[in-house]
């Protein structure tokens, strides 16, 4: 086991040079000098140079990546250009909302999706089957930007049960800042809870029709039982790798959800640094996406041990 994972550890650090390697260059390709941008339309060519040379971007393109690659080993992201402070400074202070908006959508997304897919391998073909079914395909093609304005028309402005937008005042309290993520949470829930509710059904079908659930149900092991002592717990496999791509993708995509709702995460840090051309935050903000993706994908597998003993014989 131990060799496994020192084996599975050293291809996540190749997955995550690799990954560095493609936003240094890919940020690169962008148009736009973020000194011209930073300075605006009455700079001189002169001082945009001075600031190009302030920030190392004066130098070839292979000796910022040797430099750049060099202080990410060491922990260091770089210094924003616009933002005046550390990349990990401007993430720590952008963690909170994103943390507690992905924690909120994938327990709102698992809570439908876990239930609505057993029921649905349960009654398979009737109408229980056919209703959940259909509302996971539409959750899966409502774009969460529209799904996001309707929320806030309705529930916000309409009926005025949550802010519209935003994350509270600086000194408000925890549990009013957590007010504002309710709508954003529920928006995502929904929209990741199809393919949730897809791999479950799924996963509960191809378990339900093996032969130790036909012996208990043969014993008169109650059909409570069968599906959640027997199915469910062989099911799990399929369903806790969805759920750890779900966390992954909840990430990645927050940065739709958090520009609707005004929310000041890592998504709204990572738009605005791209508009900006802020070379160091738009990287540094990848690359810990990135990892989380590699952690993620780890402790899955570290579950499944835990889950299913088969997979740790």
């Amino acid at each position: 086991m131990w060799f496994s994972l020192a084996r599975r550890l050293g291809s996540l650090l190749i997955v995550m040079f690799l990954v560095a390697t493609m936003v240094f260059f890919l940020t690169r390709l962008a148009p736009g000098d973020p000194a011209a941008i930073m300075l605006g339309d009455q700079a001189t060519p002169a001082d945009v140079e001075r600031l190009r040379a302030v920030y190392g971007l004066d130098k070839p393109v292979l000796v910022q990546y040797v430099l750049w690659l060099k202080e990410v080993v060491q922990g260091n992201l770089g210094q924003s250009i616009f933002l005046q402070r550390p990349v990990t400074t401007a993430l720590a202070e952008r963690v909170e909302p994103t943390f507690f908006l992905t924690l909120f959508s994938i327990v709102i997304a698992t809570l439908i999706g876990v239930p609505a897919g057993i029921a649905s391998a349960v009654w398979r073909g009737r109408a229980v089957d056919q209703v959940v079914s259909a509302l996971a395909m539409l959750a899966a093609n409502i774009p969460s930007f529209w799904l996001g304005l309707i929320f806030i028309q309705f529930f916000a402005v309409r009926l005025g049960l949550f802010p519209v937008a935003g994350y509270g005042d600086p000194g408000a309290s925890l549990a009013e800042r957590l007010a504002h993520l309710v709508l954003p949470a529920a928006v995502l829930g929904i929209v990741n809870s199809a393919l949730i509710t897809r791999f479950t059904r799924a996963s509960m079908l191809d378990v339900l029709g093996d032969d130790y659930v036909r012996t208990a149900r043969s014993k008169g092991v109650p059909e409570t039982g069968i599906v959640l002592r027997h199915a469910f717990r062989n099911a799990l496999v399929p369903i806790v790798t969805v759920i750890g791509l779900t966390i992954a993708l909840l990430v990645g995509g927050a940065i739709v959800t958090e520009t609707v709702f005004g929310l000041p995460g890592i998504g709204n840090l990572v738009v605005s640094a791209v508009l900006r051309r802020d070379y160091p935050v738009i990287q540094g903000a990848l690359i810990a996406v990135a990892a989380l993706y590699v952690l993620i994908n780890l402790a899955v597998d570290l579950i499944y041990t835990l889950v299913d003993p088969r997979v740790r014989a």
